[in-house]
């Protein structure tokens, strides 16, 4: 008989809601404080991975010969992410990506866990925006896990704290980084966007109106069967 899977882990911005324009917004603000110039095309780089890192890779692109210490670091994220926050307060359940709630709730109806899997420290105030809190069975964001993707602690800290094997899981994911953690975790990939940035999942849409329990579950059997 084809494995079920136990565990979905979603991932949060690009996935259930898009709020990476109120990212950039926040990370160009702070950035033309210090004096640096980011585009949109920056700031792909910068999909998926954490608060810090982010910052590092925008004060690569400066010029100051002076290096920020740990504390000014610190100082500096936080007030980007005060941006961000005030930007984010504009969030309703009209900000769901399409197909995104049938989603959740066919996923719920089969009785299959659900968990976020976020490098986002704001991620349950944006869940309880959107009035999707009442999905998940739990919730890893940036302050529950030590290293972010694509390491995969993100993914196996949710396996984890719900009791469920790895290679039970599937892990559904809109950037590279997201989706080589979920492969790193040894479960099952789902991308959702672009092949040429997502050639290593285990199964590709190009957007989440086309993602589909029934599809997915049984790609993740058929995976399964050759685990």
């Amino acid at each position: 008989m084809a494995k079920s899977p136990e565990l979905v882990i979603y991932d949060l911005d690009g996935v259930i809601t898009d709020t990476a324009e109120f990212h950039y917004l926040a990370w160009k603000n702070l950035a033309e404080q210090l004096g640096i110039l980011i585009d949109r095309n920056f700031n792909e780089q910068l999909k998926g991975i954490s608060r810090m890192d982010s910052l590092d890779r925008i004060l690569e692109l400066g010029s100051s010969a002076k290096p920020f210490s740990y504390e000014e670091k610190v100082e500096l994220a936080t007030r980007k992410n005060s941006y961000y926050l005030e930007l984010i307060e504009a969030i309703t359940p009209d900000h769901i990506l399409p197909g995104i709630k049938n989603l959740l709730q066919e996923n719920r109806e089969a009785n299959i866990k659900i968990a976020l899997g976020s490098a986002s420290k704001n991620a349950p105030l944006i869940l309880e925006k959107l009035g999707l809190s009442h999905y998940f069975d739990y919730v890893v964001d940036a302050d529950k896990v030590k290293k972010g993707k694509p390491d995969p602690e993100t993914f196996t800290a949710a396996a984890d704290a719900l009791g469920v094997s790895y290679s039970n899981c599937i892990g559904i994911e809109d950037a590279a980084a997201g989706v080589e953690a979920v492969n790193q975790a040894n479960m099952f990939s789902v991308g959702v966007g672009d092949r040429a940035h997502l050639a290593h999942a285990h199964y590709l849409v190009n957007e989440t109106s086309e993602l589909d329990f029934q599809k997915i579950t049984q790609q993740f059997q058929k995976w399964r069967q050759t685990y």
